[in-house]
């Protein structure tokens, strides 16, 4: 398989996918048909039949390595348990820290012709700004910053172009329908509430099943009203989006309500603009525990019809990478919010594969008879949890975080541990309650990280900013607090009485040690309390005159230290009111001996060092814990296949009897869904 190049992807997303895509460049290839025994013969020309010596070793070599290629990236046990075709475990995936697409990758033909390119310098405006963190903001208002391209969606009608074309029909090889058709009945069950997104005159559910509600949503009307299991349907443009929300769509969003035992998707995220939106949308609307299905068929099953209708991942990519791009549109959409993440080949015995090498075009027959190849990824939704569990605050942050729009799952990752050592280290209830209910504020502060420049301003150190701000119960992400944060990171114009000379006076301190300044004053705005307004202002007219009495008291102390020391002692005794007033500060600094300062300062870094050994020793209790439950989950599937393996009679959920399987010494159970 060949992996993608710059020409198919954006510069940046190129980088990215390959590496998401590393797995199966390696491992997946193609999932061609197992090679025959033909020999492969020339003539000379002198006329005689002679084995090739060249290309004869080449293709042995090709064929071994296509037979370890297409061997399934999924535990035996594992597939035991799931309708057949697994070839994609839960545990196989790999996936980019960040969304790896750039706009173009979802765009029609007709929107790539008309697609205006931004040719300008992406870091030209990374090294301005002022105040507290100048040189590292953006120079000017972030907020002004342009919104990335729209992808060209107003050039294509989705909802136009269906109804255009409502009398073609997609009419699927009764080969593939049937396979899809069984692979829902290995999922679905009598009484469930289904949702249909991308619906149309044929669902392929089993002719049994007995759905409670079947909800269609798609493009044409006419076509859901031909379809006999749709109970209720509505129209609507699944292309049209908010962005990192979901689709926009009022009546679709009435419906999103955690009411559905399932969601099925056929043959429809070949044509989305914007798959992201949609399988947000979709998480919202499953129950906890429900299953997403995602069917797709081969790149040129129906190419001749809906060709305008394509995007370019379509075109450009093989099956094998439509697998691993359909799975990142569940990882990117809620992360660790879905589970049991797997992808299947369900193609029929005889289908056509779109992507053979050169081998298998050797090989091949000339049988235009052959159904395309199928395709499934499917994802279930995991439970979140309602309210912090004391013993794993980390597992309710992270799930209150699953579907947090502006976050990366990069950003979700570095975030979440910093704000569960945060919220531990709270006193009371009160604090730890007021902290939960501001977790909300998460894509505010990030709006404005993102624009920082990530060289100086690390992804380790933006989560450290945010999981300070939240975790300060004063900190709610008011727009008076936002605004300073921009300020004293010089996303904006700094104010002249406060943030301009913090930032002149704290030149030296080091990124890292704005940053935890930085955090302790940025809640103290928006209080809208006077005394807090005059703690403000003692601390911003105490800065220099405490660092000249540290300089004259230690003269050998560098400015950094100086820096360092003076705006953290005077922040903690001033900037929060009933603590020490201005004056009452001086007094007690003035009385302060060399060694008192020193020993504060040697104090203060060894704090510095033993918070990031806490953080280390935090994460390795983590992933202990982590590794317990995985064994403990392994050793209970062993224990399940042991026991199926052993009994004689299996629940047949198709038809709600216990039937009998069959022996024991026949080694296989016999499947009662096929």
């Amino acid at each position: 398989m060949t992996i993608l190049s710059n020409q198919h992807l954006g510069v940046v997303a190129a980088a990215a996918l390959a590496t998401a895509l590393a797995t199966t460049t390696t491992t997946t290839t193609a999932f061609a048909p197992p090679p025959n025994n033909n020999r492969i013969i020339t003539t000379t020309q002198t006329g005689s039949t002679t084995s090739l010596s060249i290309i004869g070793p080449m293709i042995k070599r090709m064929r071994e390595s296509n037979e370890k290629k297409n061997m399934p990236m999924a535990a035996a046990d594992e597939a035991k348990s799931e309708a057949p075709g697994l070839r994609v475990g839960a545990g196989a995936w790999k996936w980019p820290p960040v969304w790896p697409y750039d706009n173009n990758f979802f765009m029609r033909k007709v929107e790539l012709e008309n697609a205006k390119v931004d040719k300008g310098n992406p870091m030209a405006n990374m090294m301005g700004g002022g105040g507290m963190m100048d040189g590292i903001g953006q120079e000017g208002d972030a907020d002004s910053t342009s919104a990335a391209a729209s992808g060209g969606d107003d050039l294509f009608d989705s909802i136009k172009y269906w109804k255009e074309n409502d009398q073609v029909l997609t009419e699927l090889d009764e080969r593939v329908a049937e396979k899809i058709t069984n692979h829902y009945s290995f999922y679905l069950r009598d009484g469930m509430s289904v949702l249909e997104l991308g619906a149309a005159e044929n669902s392929y559910l089993p002719s049994t099943l007995k759905l409670n509600k079947h909800v269609g949503v798609g493009a044409v009307e006419s076509q859901m009203g031909a379809n006999p299991s749709i109970t209720s349907s509505m129209v609507v443009d699944l292309n049209k989006v908010v962005d990192d929300e979901g689709v926009e769509s009022k009546e679709f969003d009435e419906v999103c309500d955690g009411s559905f035992d399932a969601i099925i998707m056929a043959n429809t995220i070949d044509f989305l603009n914007h798959p992201r939106e949609v399988f947000k949308s979709s998480w919202r609307a499953l129950k906890p525990g429900g299953i997403m299905i995602v069917p797709f068929l081969s790149k040129d099953a129906y190419v001749e019809k809906f060709d305008d209708a394509f995007t370019k991942q379509w075109r450009d990519m093989t099956d094998d990478q439509h697998m691993w791009v359909a799975g990142s549109f569940f990882q990117f959409s809620a992360g660790e919010g879905w589970e049991g993440l797997q992808g299947f080949d369900i193609s029929p015995a005889d289908a056509k594969k779109a992507d053979e090498g050169m081998l298998a075009k050797l090989q091949q027959t000339n049988d235009s008879d052959a159904p395309c190849g199928a395709f499934v990824v499917q994802a279930k939704k995991k439970i979140m949890a309602e309210e912090v569990d004391e013993n794993d605050v980390e597992g309710y942050i992270s799930s209150s975080l699953w579907m947090m729009p502006t976050l990366e799952s990069r950003d979700k990752k570095l975030v979440t541990p910093r704000l569960a050592r945060a919220y531990d280290q709270l006193d009371s209830k009160d604090e730890k309650d007021r902290m939960v209910q501001h977790l909300d504020s998460l894509p505010k502060i990030y709006t404005s990280l993102i624009k920082m420049d990530q060289f100086a301003f690390t992804f380790s150190m933006q989560a450290q900013l945010a999981a300070d701000l939240v975790g300060d119960p004063d900190f709610d992400g008011n727009d008076l607090q936002i605004n300073n944060m921009k300020m004293g990171l010089g996303l904006r114009k700094p104010s002249k009485d406060f943030w301009a000379p913090v930032g002149r006076l704290t030149a030296a301190m080091t990124p890292e040690e704005k940053v935890n300044l930085l955090a302790y004053i940025v809640p103290r705005f928006g209080s809208g309390d006077p005394a807090q307004e005059e703690a403000l202002q003692a601390f911003v007219s105490g800065l220099e005159p405490t660092f000249a009495v540290i300089r004259s008291k230690c003269p050998s102390m560098k400015e950094a230290d100086v820096q360092l020391l003076g705006s953290e002692l005077l922040a903690s005794e001033v900037l929060k009111p009933g603590l020490s007033s201005r004056d009452e500060f001086a007094v007690w600094l003035g009385a302060l001996t060399e060694v008192d300062l020193e020993f504060i300062l040697t104090k203060r870094k060894s704090f510095k060092e033993e918070a990031k050994q806490d953080l280390e020793s935090f994460k390795e209790a983590r992933e202990t814990e982590e590794k317990r439950v995985t064994d403990r989950r392994e050793k209970i599937q062993e224990q399940v296949m042991t026991a199926r393996e052993n009994r004689s009679v299996m629940f047949n959920p198709r038809t709600g009897k216990v039937e009998e399987t069959e022996s024991k010494s026949d080694s296989i159970i016999k499947n009662p869904f096929n």
